[in-house]
């Protein structure tokens, strides 16, 4: 068992950033290269390709001093990061999406998180994702729905401090204790362009509940600038992507149970949402502009599409029926 008091520095830290696409190859080139220039660099980048044999090999190619190796395990982001968890000789272990560019302090600060914080050992650290929208931020998208979008959203914790799970596209954990819960679950975590998730939520309550007196800790200064193409900027985008989250987080409660994994999210729904809500209307009659109006109806019918994907993912795990990840394609 390591020290988990023991302090961290950037030479302790791998990054793994997983790809699948070669439309994606300019995201990912931008990636590659922010963690090039950091200030601190990490000991090691690892670059796993998801099931695509032309992209793995023009990658390995055009960057021989990466470590650049094929999933060999489920295809999907989930298998994809396991992948990359195999490989890591470092004690910490972070996950970068392609599509995210960090600061140069990025690393740096991951590393300093990892300390013993109010007499707690710190398992895991994620940091802020501030979307870069590829056509400028709709006015009618709300802050408060930015997870939609892979970010970190208004009514997340803000200031450094324990929090349940990190998200995706900006996350660490600690190496030994992550491969001792058995990694990422296959079944949960994106497919292609298929917008499931919940992966890293189900592993950070699985390390919680493995590691008493553990916590993962929110670090706001590790910051990532997320790309947001235009085509998720859309209605069509945000309904679909709010049913995939409540078929994930009826996977998620059939594995966690529901009292973790909905405990921030009944938060979410009674106080976040309605102060948003009431927010966006008051702007609406002050100003007399449709745009926070608009950013009141996202919030409403997102959460109720939210709700009525987890009852339907529910339903369909209790019935024995198909996966909620073949329902998604129905809609």
């Amino acid at each position: 068992m390591i020290d988990m008091s023991a302090a961290v520095t950037a030479d302790d830290v791998s990054v793994v950033v997983c790809t699948y696409d070669e439309e994606r190859r300019p995201l990912l080139e931008r990636a590659l290269e922010a963690l090039r220039h950091q200030g601190q660099p990490p000991a090691w980048v690892i670059v796993v390709v998801d099931h695509n044999p032309r992209l793995l090999g023009t990658l390995q190619a055009d960057h021989q001093h990466l470590t650049v190796v094929p999933n060999d395990r489920t295809r999907g982001l989930s298998g994809a990061r396991n992948c990359g968890l195999a490989l890591e000789a470092t004690p910490i272990v972070a996950f970068l999406d392609d599509d995210a560019v960090p600061q140069p302090d990025w690393v740096a600060r991951l590393a300093l998180a990892y300390r013993v914080a109010d007499g707690q050992r710190v398992l895991g650290v994620g940091g802020a994702i501030v979307p870069y929208w590829a056509g400028g931020r709709p006015a009618w998208f709300p802050a408060e729905l930015d997870w939609v979008v892979g970010c970190t959203y208004k009514g997340a914790r803000a200031d450094p401090g324990p929090v349940r799970n990190m998200l995706g596209a900006n996350m660490s954990f600690r190496t030994k204790e992550l491969r001792r819960i058995g990694g990422f679950i296959d079944g949960i975590g994106r497919i292609g362009t298929v917008p499931l998730g919940c992966e890293e939520t189900e592993a950070c309550i699985r390390m919680a509940r493995q590691f008493a007196g553990g916590q993962i800790r929110f670090e706001p200064t590790a910051r990532v600038h997320h790309y947001v193409p235009a085509e998720r900027a859309t209605p069509r985008y945000l309904l679909r992507r709010c049913w995939a989250e409540g078929l994930s987080k009826a996977h998620v409660a059939e594995l966690a149970g529901r009292s973790s994994a909905l405990a921030d999210e009944r938060g979410y729904a009674t106080r976040t949402l309605p102060r948003g809500v009431a927010q966006a209307f008051g702007e609406a009659v002050r100003s007399m502009r449709a745009a926070p109006l608009g950013r009141a109806v996202a919030i409403i019918v997102g959460l109720a599409v939210t709700t009525t994907g987890f009852v339907a993912g529910r339903v369909a795990l209790h019935s024995n029926r198909s996966e909620p990840a073949l329902q998604l394609h129905n809609h």
